[in-house]
């Protein structure tokens, strides 16, 4: 599948992450007032809004389109409500990225917000002997920190990562996100700092795992025409990839309890993750050689060091050396998670796809201010959400 036309991102905004306390509608609203601001048009332009789901927040959780309209006032524009846990943001932003240029309208609103409870993620409520994340939860006891040390330990078995190397890369994003206004952690940590933090899940400590935290993000999409009637250079979304998985799956995948055999099928040219990035640069029609920055989803530091590998960055097993050599640092060859990942920022699970298109577009601009990467212009965005969707977003300007 190549790239058959872009989309211009016109406004881009954010609420602060932390733990405020408040409905997830007021951020979703601040996020939303701001990427309108930064448009510099208003709510009567918006012809379609896309919303991103939450599903801890009730009804209005799972019909955020409509309920962030309702909130910025009825006024007969097209909604549609996205959920594909942590992809649901980058699903919002496809949806309205195909309206557009289906010509079914010309600016689109995409909004992501979320409230979220003290602690790691839990099972939401009620008894359903059927789904499988209630009953990993409830059978085995696997909260998502087990998970992500079943990675950490998978790393450190085939490649030999150390605890060190992945307190390193909380190290780099703790020095990034300290210059994020947005972020909810903007304290340099060092790694000894790390590595006296409690232990979660063996090998992984408390400052080796993301938080969970409240927080919104939101982007004006527009046709290439109506983004030139009110800017000169665009930044543009040159591809959004939303893949899932290939038969057999042979590496265990949240909240499943076990791989596919590849006894009878033989597992895919790509695994699940790489298969993630390769599908947009497949659309875009450009290579990991050609980008200047990227965002990847740290739910653990161990989980990063994974991402360099899946997007193309480097080799299998080599990720520890350009994390050392310093080139995934701001400075570096190829600065990853300037923004200061979910490191600093914490899971708000609708918003966080569009918050890494969010700090892409500032930084292909030349807005991100101390944390500014030096002539880029082109950015990936990869995450994953559970169930097997995929999440990458290419921008170019």
């Amino acid at each position: 599948m190549s790239r058959t036309d872009d989309v211009a991102i016109l406004g881009v905004g954010m609420h602060p992450w932390g733990k405020w306390g408040r409905n997830f509608v007021e951020y979703g609203i601040v996020a939303a007032e701001a990427a309108l601001a930064d448009a510099r048009i208003s709510w009567a332009d918006i012809q379609y809004v896309a919303g991103a789901v939450t599903i801890r927040n009730g009804y209005p959780g799972f019909i955020a389109g409509a309920t962030f309209s309702q909130a910025l006032g009825w006024k007969g524009n097209r909604v549609a409500s996205c959920y594909a846990a942590c992809a649901s943001g980058a699903q919002a932003l496809d949806v309205a990225r195909a309206q557009i240029l289906a010509g079914l309208c010309d600016v689109a609103l995409v909004v992501g917000a979320d409230t979220t409870p003290k602690g790691f993620f839990a099972p939401v409520s009620g008894d359903r002997p059927d789904d499988p994340d209630w009953l990993r939860f409830r059978l085995l006891g696997a909260t998502n920190p087990t998970y992500f040390a079943l990675y950490a330990r998978r790393r450190m078995e085939l490649y030999g990562a150390s605890p060190e190397d992945f307190a390193l890369v909380k190290v780099k994003n703790a020095k990034h996100g300290s210059a994020n206004p947005n972020a909810r952690y903007r304290k340099e940590v060092t790694i000894d700092e790390v590595m006296a933090s409690p232990t979660v899940a063996d090998p992984l400590r408390l400052l080796d795992i993301c938080a969970t935290s409240d927080g919104a993000a939101a982007i004006v999409l527009t046709s290439l025409e109506f983004a030139r009637r009110h800017t000169t250079r665009p930044v543009r979304i040159r591809a959004i990839s939303t893949v899932t998985p290939t038969f057999p799956q042979t590496v265990i995948e949240m909240p499943n309890f076990a791989t596919d055999s590849a006894a009878a099928v033989a597992p895919p040219e790509r695994a699940f993750k790489d298969a993630i990035a390769w599908a947009a640069y497949e659309q875009a029609g450009i290579g990991p050689e050609d980008l200047d920055v990227a965002e990847v989803y740290d739910l653990s530091t161990a989980l990063e060091l994974d991402w360099y590998e899946n997007i193309g960055l480097c080799k299998a097993g080599e990720a520890e050396r350009l994390l050392r050599d310093g080139d995934t640092a701001i400075g570096g060859r190829i600065p990853v998670n300037p923004s200061g990942g979910l490191a600093c920022f914490g899971e708000a699970i609708p918003a966080q796809a569009i918050a890494q298109v969010c700090e892409l577009t500032w930084q292909l601009r030349g807005q991100a201010g101390e944390r500014q990467i030096e002539g880029a212009t082109v950015g990936l965005s990869c995450n994953q959400g559970l169930f097997g969707h995929g999440s990458s977003v290419i921008v170019t300007r």
